[in-house]
């Protein structure tokens, strides 16, 4: 998880102020340090260590642009007289005590930072699949459960908002993208759907603390065009009896659990079946999946089919929890009437009756 915090901090000649920041590894954290508009010309720096012996992190005079060294990177904002430091890619070593300053004809005027950097696993990156859709769970600390979130797509060093929401529970959307804040579970979902491979690159996820202080989590966004996987899956069932579904999957999430979930309405996935093994039986229900990852299948039976289950979509789910949904499956259900129910019962039983044969055949390879 990757994590971002935004202060300000005012700088006043001949005072020290001072505040405590947390940063988690494999993330980062951002300082704004506010400055005295006469004293934008000046050089601005970002050392560690105690004051005066105090090793330079990143040292410059240029103005309105961004400076690098290493993890480092500042940008001195002139006409709002703030300059905003990053630091990128934390470890546990990055702990300790920083200034923010600037010198002003020899005379060090700045603020600490007391960074402390605690272990974390953050989101490396998410795959997804062109025509498909992804969702994405960011899991944060209760006590930001009532803070607005933002989700948003990075580009030099600058952060495009595509959503944020700020009530819980419902989803927010806007255009193919939607954000869902689930307070409860301390979980921000993130849906993105009809991917392309546009769609590929950096994105974050931001907790707005208040005006001060925000932190985010930073990813990337994999979008694949896969010749494995059909898009989508055009299927006829008459209604009470069967339909067999049968799903391809990429080599790369042979590992990973399979799902297959029935979209109702805006509600892409209302239930959901999945199979965490291979070459075994989900459960027994209206709808159940076998796995055979020699042949990266996904096959299955869904029964009792009525006029609701009219999509579904075959998907896989990876340890972090996130899920890329592959392939859409379409079913066409025709109505029964009276006359013909001996011969939908038989085609009822026909059906179960292959879904048994495949289940034996798949058992005996």
């Amino acid at each position: 998880m990757k994590i971002i915090l935004t202060f300000t901090l005012l700088m006043i000649p001949g005072v020290v102020s001072s505040i405590s920041v947390t940063g988690y590894s494999g993330g980062g954290v951002t300082i704004k340090c506010k400055y005295d508009e006469g004293y934008t010309a000046n050089e601005k720096f970002f050392c560690k260590g105690q004051w005066p012996e105090c090793i330079n992190q990143i040292w410059t005079d240029e103005k309105d642009k961004w400076v690098y060294d290493g993890n480092f990177s500042l940008y001195d904002d002139t006409r709002s007289a703030v300059f905003t430091v990053t630091i990128r890619n934390l470890s546990e070593e990055d702990s300790g005590t920083y200034r923010c300053g600037a010198d002003i004809y020899g005379r060090y005027f700045y603020s600490k930072v007391n960074l402390k950097v605690i272990r974390d696993q953050p989101i490396r990156s998410v795959r997804g699949y062109s025509g498909g859709n992804v969702i994405i769970n960011y899991k944060y600390e209760m006590k930001h459960k009532n803070h607005v979130k933002y989700f948003c797509k990075t580009a030099a060093d600058q952060c495009f908002t595509v959503i944020n929401t700020n009530r819980a529970a419902g989803w927010e959307q806007d255009r193919r993208f939607s954000v869902q804040d689930d307070r409860s579970a301390g979980l921000l979902r993130v849906f993105i759907r009809d991917l392309n491979e546009n769609d590929s690159g950096e994105y974050q996820i931001t907790v707005k603390v208040s005006e001060e202080y925000s932190f985010f989590s930073e990813f990337n966004l994999i979008i694949r065009d896969d010749d494995c996987c059909v898009k989508s899956i055009s299927l006829s069932a008459a209604a009470g009896g069967s339909v067999n579904i049968s799903c391809k999957y990429p080599q790369s999430h042979i590992s990973d659990v399979k799902f297959l979930c029935w979209r109702s309405g805006a509600d892409l996935c209302a239930e959901e079946t999945s199979v965490k093994e291979s070459r075994r039986w989900s459960p027994e229900g209206k709808i159940q999946l076998y796995d055979n990852r020699e042949e990266q299948l996904l096959t299955g039976s869904i029964s009792h089919v009525t006029e609701q289950d009219s999509e579904y979509w075959c998907g896989v789910q990876s340890d972090q929890g996130h899920k890329s949904f592959i392939t859409r499956v379409l079913i066409h259900v025709t109505e029964t009437s009276s006359s013909s129910s001996s011969s939908s019962s038989s085609s009822s039983s026909s059906s179960s009756s292959s879904v048994e044969s495949q289940h034996l055949r798949m058992c005996i390879k």
